[in-house]
């Protein structure tokens, strides 16, 4: 049988995940990346996406990561996220007010005051947590 990894995610509030994992798989910079037992030492930069894990007992779980850095260590993977939901903690319908909100600056007349880079980073956050939301993974 296959040794665990610990798991830890964190964001500069708070601790979100840390648990003992049979595999993880996070959405890195390159695309996405899997960890299991006894892996190559490796840092990556976080895409925004989600974090899939099952834990010690098998159970699938899912986390919304928004950015960060992932440090992968042969019985440790560590996640430092500038911010990070479990998917029961997700509040759907706070993310599809965000994602409206979003949409409607991106589809704004008044282009002189809108700052299209934070509007597009707003409705991808609202985005991938509908869908983890509304996903039966």
């Amino acid at each position: 049988m296959a040794k665990n990894i610990k798991l830890e995610v964190v964001t500069p509030e708070k601790s979100i995940v840390s648990e003992e994992a049979q595999i993880v798989m996070a959405p890195g910079y390159d695309g996405e990346f899997g960890v299991l037992s006894d892996h190559t030492p490796f840092l990556t930069t976080l895409n925004l996406g989600i974090l899939y894990y099952k834990d010690d007992k098998g159970t699938e779980r899912f986390v919304f990561v928004s950015g960060g850095f992932a440090e992968a260590l042969p019985d440790r993977v560590t996640v430092l996220a500038e911010s990070a939901e479990r998917r029961k903690d997700i509040d759907i319908e706070r993310a599809k007010a965000a994602s409206e909100r979003a949409q409607q600056r991106l589809d704004s007349e008044d282009k002189e005051d809108i700052d299209f880079a934070r509007a597009r980073a707003a409705l991808g956050r609202a985005i991938h947590r509908i869908r983890l939301v509304e996903t039966r993974h």
